[in-house]
């Protein structure tokens, strides 16, 4: 008897250890909640979409938890993003839903993104940004040659805002010459000073905003896209000239990618670092899962969410990875012209 206990006894713990790896995710989640932080205030398109997301997120995942969801605004999403990074426990039960530029901050040198992106645990986002540099169609400015000879006027809210950032890009990368006119509240007093003729163009504008916000630009030919830049083009702009495509050397290729990786981010979603590998792997198979759920794009339908080409988050862990990994001297002329101001 002695000689044969031990034997049974590896048996039974190796058995039982096996089928706990097999139902771990499923045994640790039900039951449980998970909290969703939303990187802006209530009302507005991060929370709608993160809300919505929340809805649909909980059947996807083993063991189907309930999602709770709150707001964290600051600082651009910084805040809900260094929380995410430092403060949140490493369990797989809180997660987030931060803006686009969050992934990047470090790398533009913002000093309050005291965090590494390429160590937090990237679950994906639902739709990727075509940035878009238009001009009014009462404006001089009638194609992008023209914008290399003549100055345009782009209005921005401030300085340092996106919008500014971009107009810079332009500018370095195209040989543009776009001046910056800062102090619009937001995009739509610059948008009504574009139509009573007070300035040519805004810093940036996204594909997604203008066919949601002015879809009677794009059909009354009220404006003209001189440019469009980001991970991909925009079918449905057709041979509307692609900016990384005008870059002839890698330096510049390298700058263009490196500056529309936010656009590339979408509207991201995040978890801690130092995730237990399955529960990561749970949480990105089910937010991919969600992405394409068709009851879940009925409600974004309805709510006029755009969701255009759902990113996994392995795909996002990369493309944070591969931009900090570029030659420092790309990440330096970035930064020289996101502070240039």
């Amino acid at each position: 008897m002695p000689v044969m206990r031990l034997p049974m006894a590896l048996v039974v713990f190796c058995f039982a250890a096996s089928g706990a790896r097999a139902e771990s995710v499923e045994a640790f989640y039900r039951g449980k909640s998970i909290s969703l932080l939303v990187s802006s205030s209530p009302g507005g398109g991060y929370d709608t979409l993160s809300r919505a997301i929340a809805r649909h997120l909980g059947k996807h995942i083993p063991g189907n938890p309930s999602i709770l969801v709150r707001n964290m605004p600051g600082a651009g999403g910084i805040v809900a993003t260094s929380f995410i990074a430092k403060v949140a426990p490493r369990d797989g039960l809180t997660i987030a839903g931060v803006q686009n530029n969050t992934p990047y901050e470090p790398l533009f040198g913002t000093k309050e993104a005291d965090y590494d992106s390429t160590k937090l645990t990237w679950l994906g986002t639902p739709s990727v940004e075509t940035g878009l540099l238009i001009a009014w169609h009462g404006s001089p400015v009638k194609s992008l040659e023209d914008a290399r000879k003549m100055p345009m006027t782009a209005g921005a809210s401030g300085a340092n805002s996106t919008p500014s950032f971009y107009a810079r890009l332009l500018n370095e990368l195209l040989g543009l010459k776009i001046k910056v006119i800062p102090g619009f509240p937001g995009q739509n007093e610059a948008y009504l000073a574009m139509e009573r003729g007070e300035i040519d163009s805004y810093g940036v504008t996204f594909w997604s905003s203008l066919t949601s916000t002015k879809s009677d630009w794009i059909r009354d030919k009220k404006i003209r896209v001189l440019v469009q830049y980001g991970p991909r083009k925009e079918p449905a702009l057709g041979d509307t000239p692609y900016g990384p495509d005008l870059v002839k050397t890698e330096d510049d290729k390298l700058l263009f990618e490196a500056a529309y990786a936010p656009l590339a981010a979408g509207r991201p979603f995040v978890a801690p670092p130092d995730l237990p590998p399955e529960r990561a792997k749970a949480l990105r198979d089910a937010m991919l899962a969600t992405f394409k759920d068709p009851e879940f794009l009925a409600e974004a339908a309805k709510l006029q969410l755009e969701i255009n080409k759902p990113i996994s988050g392995e795909e996002m862990q990369a493309q944070v990875a591969r931009v900090y990994k570029m030659p420092a001297r790309i990440a330096e002329r970035l930064r020289r012209i996101s502070q240039s101001y």
